[in-house]
């Protein structure tokens, strides 16, 4: 099966992806509704269209993790060979980093869910 994404991909940067994309997402969001509300009343942006930017923001980040996420599904051989992945060769480090990866963007999509929660709830700024 060809795929759309070439091998040479796969690297160690895929392992901090996820974790970067949920960081950029959680300081994004949080510095938004911030300065949103210590500037609400000169701005011409209703509160509504910043849960509607930062929704779309969630989504956008939710979609590179899910990505990333495929990307390590792949490196780790789709799953076929269970862990540990602990011999000393370029095969079993690829296995380890790929499932470590996979880990990790399992725990960054929660983590950017977490942190979107808020949007749903907040109606308003308080003062």
């Amino acid at each position: 099966m060809k795929s759309f994404i070439p091998r040479e991909v796969e690297s160690l940067w895929t392992l901090f992806t996820a974790p970067t994309v949920w960081a950029i997402h959680f300081v994004g969001c949080y510095a938004a509704v911030a300065v949103y509300c210590a500037k609400a009343a000169t701005l011409d942006l209703s509160f509504e269209t910043v849960r509607l930017a930062l929704g779309g923001f969630t989504i956008v980040a939710l979609a590179v993790i899910v990505l990333s996420a495929y990307l390590a599904w792949r490196q780790w051989s789709f799953g076929v060979q269970d862990p540990p992945h602990d011999e000393p060769t370029r095969d079993g480090r690829t296995l380890f980093q790929g499932y470590a990866t996979l880990l990790l963007s399992g725990l960054s999509f929660v983590a950017v869910v977490y942190a979107a929660i808020p949007l749903l709830f907040i109606a308003e700024c308080q003062r």
